[in-house]
């Protein structure tokens, strides 16, 4: 399966920024890219570095973005792994990824179950969690167990995407560090974002996909400077075996063959599936154990 990754900074307008990024999924395509995905709210800025109701607008168009996704995934033949703001109700809102087949249809969609409340990612106040749970999405191309950022912090996300029957474990992402950061600190939490990921691949026998923004974006509301996006995406086999992956500061178009086959032979050296204990993990129902 020949996949594309699209690394892309915030161009400052939508509209800029999806011509950037039809042209990227375009030459994706005539390189041969079967499955191409994109970063997380790839149509806009990470607008969730502050609070601010009037945001909830850019998630007005949700419906004509599905349409016009729909169409470029057509028009390139590629299964399309989009990640858009969703206004499901008035005062109900989702960060979903909606997943296109080759001829445009909806293959399936994910709403972001962990939501995260932090410093510059203030998330929780415009995204509800999402209730359509773990869930693959059949595609021509494959099982895709597809996730969004904060999710691939927690293993059983991937496990449950595994244990149902996804083939590749998929992360569109918007993460990156504060520039006063010490240069230590930065490195430990990109490491430990790769690592954690790299993990999941190796408990689960699966390839992994993480595709991140890249460049700084500032905070508008003056409260902190802004994030710098650190790229970095990347393609990993079941063995956590690095194949493929993005700088830290550029726009780029990461290209990775990935077998599918492989996890059958790695599962069968590693029968992480056959040796759970499921009889003893009951415990993982509590939010902690006194």
């Amino acid at each position: 399966m020949k996949t594309a990754l699209i690394q892309q900074q915030w161009l400052q307008n939508k509209e800029t920024m999806r011509k950037r990024t039809v042209k990227m999924i375009a030459e994706a395509s005539k390189a041969g890219a079967e499955l191409v995905v994109l970063q997380e709210l790839h149509q806009g800025p990470y607008f969730c570095q502050y609070e601010d109701t009037n945001l909830f607008d850019l998630a007005e168009d949700f419906e004509e973005d599905v349409r016009f996704w729909s169409g470029i995934a057509k028009e390139n033949g590629v299964v399309l792994v989009t990640s858009l703001f969703e206004k499901r109700a008035p005062g109900l809102y989702h960060n979903t990824a909606v997943i296109f087949e080759k001829d445009g249809s909806v293959a399936g969609k994910y709403r972001k179950m962990h939501i995260p409340d932090d410093p510059g990612f203030y998330e929780k106040f415009y995204f509800t969690p999402g209730d359509l749970g773990f869930e693959p999405i059949e595609t021509s191309v494959g099982r895709l167990g597809v996730l969004v950022c904060w999710d691939q912090w927690y293993p059983e996300a991937a496990r449950l995407m595994a244990l149902k029957g996804a083939e590749v474990l998929i992360y569109p992402t918007a993460i990156g560090w504060f520039d006063q950061d010490p240069e230590d600190e930065k490195k430990r939490q990109r490491d430990a974002w790769v690592t954690v990921q790299r993990g999941h691949a190796v408990a689960n026998g699966l390839p992994l996909i993480a595709v991140n923004r890249v460049g700084f974006e500032k905070d508008e509301s003056g409260v902190l400077d802004g994030i710098h996006f650190w790229g970095t995406s990347f393609v990993c086999g079941p063995q956590g075996e690095m194949l493929a992956t993005a700088s830290t500061d550029s726009e780029e178009i990461l290209y990775c063959d990935i077998d599918l086959k492989r996890s059958e032979e790695v599962r069968r050296w590693w029968p992480f599936l056959r040796d759970r204990r499921i009889d003893a993990y009951e415990g993982l129902l509590k939010r902690f154990i006194d």
